[in-house]
This record gives structure tokens, C-alpha cells and sequence, in this order.
């Protein structure tokens, strides 16, 4: 994985569901060019995000035992993502089989909902995968391990449910 488009997960509950948010700032390279004077949350990103966040649902599903790729994604969009904002990605799992799993997603923004997405995600062999790429655990390897096992870890801590 190249980029990360989630900051961290707020929930995640095996096998059902996990949450991510990503805060827009203005710092980031893309809201330079999309659109100049106009910044706006480039859609692709967005849906990676959700994507991120679905894939990972997959994938821990399965004891990260299989490559999980995406293979098919239907989206509809509501409105833009502004810098300044927080993004609240929902990935709630719909399927899960021996060929791959299916998540159905939602972006929101505070009380909007920015996009909305059912996502297809294929198991792959060490065959399938891209030229070059030989980790056989490629999708899963860094950053968005590292953000859920943070997330498993202030889930468990008791400070984190102290208020």
C-alpha cells in the first residue's frame, strides 16, 4: 500500500463492521490542483478511503491469511469534501466467502453523507498478483495494520473507557 487515506479507526468489530475517519487539511498535495481556488477532495480518494477501510474489515476477517484486492465498487455521491473536514468511513460487511467479501459503505461529514459505496473485494493467489510484487500479504503489510492494531489496543485499555 502506497497511501493511506484513513487516520485512524474509532470502532471495529470482527467479522461486522469497522469505522475510520480521515480529517482534510489544506497541507495536502491534492487540494493544490483539485481545483485551484476551489479545493475540493479529489472522489478517488474518498472512495480509497472507504476502500481502505472495507479491505481491512476482509482481510482481518480472515486472519489477514488471504490477498484481498478490490475487484468491483458501485458508488453514488451526495456532495464535495472540504478541507477542514473530518470524514467518517463506514464499512459494514455484507458477505464473506472462499472467492473474496462484499462491504456496504457510507461517507459522511458531521451529519452528511458525502458518498455511499458497495464494494466487492477478491481473495488472489500468489499468482495473481501484480508484476514485482512478491510480499504475498502485500496489501496488508504497514501503515493500515498498524492503525487497526492502535485501534485493538485503546479498544482494550481501560484508560481509554475512563472519563
Amino acid at each position: 500500500m502506497r497511501w493511506t487515506w484513513i487516520d485512524r479507526f474509532t470502532a471495529f468489530e470482527s467479522r461486522k463492521a469497522a469505522t475510520a475517519v480521515k480529517c482534510l487539511s489544506l497541507a495536502e498535495d491534492h487540494f493544490a490542483d483539485h481545483f485551484p481556488g476551489f479545493p475540493v477532495m479529489p472522489a478517488p480518494l474518498i472512495l480509497e478511503g472507504l476502500a481502505q477501510t472495507g479491505g481491512i474489515l476482509v482481510g482481518e476477517a480472515n486472519g489477514f491469511r488471504e490477498n484481498v484486492v478490490l475487484a468491483k465498487m458501485s458508488a453514488k455521491f451526495r456532495r464535495e469534501a472540504y478541507p477542514g473536514e473530518q470524514l467518517t468511513y463506514t464499512a459494514t460487511l455484507v458477505d464473506l466467502g472462499a472467492t473474496g467479501g462484499r462491504v456496504s459503505g457510507t461517507v459522511t461529514s458531521g451529519d452528511d453523507v458525502v458518498a455511499e459505496a458497495d464494494i466487492l473485494f477478491a481473495h488472489v493467489g500468489p499468482d495473481q498478483l501484480p508484476p514485482g510484487v512478491t510480499d504475498s500479504k502485500f496489501v496488508f503489510t504497514g501503515e493500515l495494520q498498524t492503525l487497526l492494531k492502535t485501534a485493538e489496543a485503546v479498544a482494550v485499555t481501560p484508560a481509554a473507557t475512563a472519563g
